[in-house]
């Protein structure tokens, strides 16, 4: 296939007013803060959006295709500067070099205007493990950049350790045995069924390398780790590699299979360990946390909607629901590992909102959590739809707040940033020197689409309702998808280590 050159970004509501692709590289020091940032925040808030650097050649290109651009928001002694540049992976040299879109349908490598080694955009997140800052996407291995300056050093596979042509987007980490947990999906290529799991332990040695097979080659784009076991979600988009060669899409929308979660041992698994429960047809979101309780079961703590969220691949009638009609809540399956049953039993709705990017106090990854923070849509809380609406694009999931639940009281509390304004995930900061689950501070990218530009939103857990201060950039970011904080300290030590 011979791609066109394409001079403009096509008229889809994916690349027009707030979707409007960035496509900015640099940095500004001192950005306007109006409020006040406490002295002990100190490190950097990573994050990466999809950020077409090219017009694709495919019309309808989903939102998400575009290449990785890395934010860096660098937080010093109350003031904030902000750096950013794209991953430079195959894709972007080679159509920077060619001076147009080579790459073809999302995942999709036979609709492609030219062969690729390795097809990854790196946008959909951005991990710190090991000194290493990694942008991954779960079709391909991650790409290291370096955590000061954002430079590129290259495709990552751990010293030629990566078992599998795929790398998890929702990597875990252990916070006291300092490990991280990953897997790969469609694991032997395209179109495969085939699950590789491991972990990679601080010294950097990967070890409890364990293959499966799943019921179906299914998305599995986060999964959950605690002290003795990990669960894979598998959403029901399945992919059929006929279609793939046939020029079709990647992801197809099965109404009749079910929600399967695959258990297995955390350590020492063997493949024919693992269990696969199911339960009704839905979508699994992005997973809160999971822990074992005293009686030995798993809680599993994840976002569940009963309709396809990825509305822009439908089933095989064409068939998806109405984007404004799509809920997700966040939810808690309680499972016995041991159980001989292979039905999950219904599982208990924690908060009732329209909710997703749940996020908690990293510390307590693995252990039982009691703080929950989300992304809302609440339309009572007063967002002016009637003015955004004709600013928003299209293509993604709509949250007019930031929540955070307390699973011992139940109670909740909301922080509307404003009438004009919808929130990105937020991330957690730990008070120095406080071991307090809970205590610290919010951070979170918002869009003003008043003044169609950007804000760091930074909330105070003591004051939830009232931000602490509002960040202004002078650009409008694109919607990213997952971020991470890093604190200042963890890259001084990897860079004394390296010394």
């Amino acid at each position: 296939m011979t791609a066109p050159k394409v001079l403009h970004f096509p008229d889809r509501p994916q690349f027009t007013a707030f979707m409007k692709p960035c496509r900015v590289e640099g940095e500004v020091h001192n950005l306007e803060v109006y409020g006040d940032i406490p002295s002990d925040i100190d490190g950097t808030f990573f994050r990466v959006m999809p950020d077409p650097q090219m017009p694709p050649f495919i019309e309808d290109d989903p939102w998400f295709n575009g290449d990785g651009n890395i934010s860096a928001f660098r937080i010093k002694d109350g003031t904030v500067s902000w750096q950013q540049r794209y991953v430079r992976t195959e894709k972007f040299i080679r159509e920077r070099e060619a001076g147009k879109a080579l790459l073809g349908k999302y995942r999709n490598k036979f609709t492609d205007a030219v062969h690729f080694k390795i097809r990854s955009t790196a946008n959909t997140n951005v991990v710190y493990f090991n000194g290493q800052l990694l942008a991954l996407k779960e079709d391909s291995p991650p790409y290291a950049m370096d955590p000061r300056t954002l430079e590129t050093k290259g495709l990552y596979n751990f010293a030629g350790q990566l078992p599998s042509v795929t790398f998890t987007a929702h990597p875990k980490f252990d916070p006291d045995t300092g490990e991280m947990v990953c897997f790969g999906y469609e694991a032997k290529g395209d179109g495969t069924p085939d699950i590789c799991y491991y972990q990679v332990g601080s010294d950097g040695i990967f070890s409890d390398i364990c293959w499966l097979v799943a019921p179906v080659c299914a998305m599995i784009h986060d999964f959950a780790v605690m002290e003795n076991w990990v669960l894979f979600p598998l959403i029901p988009q399945l992919c059929d590699i006929d279609r793939l060669k046939a020029g079709g899409e990647h992801w197809e929308w099965n109404p009749e299979t079910p929600l399967y979660i695959g258990i297995l041992p955390r350590r020492g698994p063997k493949s024919s360990d693992v269990k696969w429960l199911r339960w009704n047809n839905s979508f699994p979101g992005h997973i809160l946390n999971a822990y074992e309780n005293e009686q030995g079961n798993i809680v599993f703590d994840l976002g569940i909607s009963q309709q396809n969220v990825f509305f822009w691949w439908p089933d095989s009638t064409g068939s998806a629901p109405d984007p404004s009609t799509i809920i997700s809540q966040l939810m808690r399956f309680t499972i016995d590992p041991h159980t001989t049953s292979e039905i999950l039993s219904d599982p208990e709705v924690l908060h009732t909102g329209n909710s997703e990017f749940y996020r908690i106090d990293d510390r307590f990854a693995t252990k039982q959590h009691t703080h929950c923070f989300f992304d809302l849509m609440d339309p009572a809380l007063g967002t002016d739809f009637k003015t955004i609406s004709p600013r928003l694009g299209g293509g993604y999931p709509l949250y007019n707040a930031l929540a955070h639940l307390d699973l011992r009281t139940g109670e909740s509390e909301i922080y509307f940033p404003g009438r004009t304004h919808l929130v990105q995930e937020p991330v957690f900061i730990p008070k120095a020197g406080s071991p307090v689950e809970g205590d610290g501070y919010l951070l979170a990218l918002v869009n003003n689409y008043d003044t169609m530009a950007s804000e760091l939103h930074l909330l105070d857990l003591k004051d939830f309702v009232r931000p602490k201060a509002i960040i202004s950039l002078p650009v409008r970011l694109r919607p990213g998808l997952h971020g991470n904080w890093v604190d200042s300290r963890d890259i001084s030590a990897a860079d004394a280590v390296s010394s």
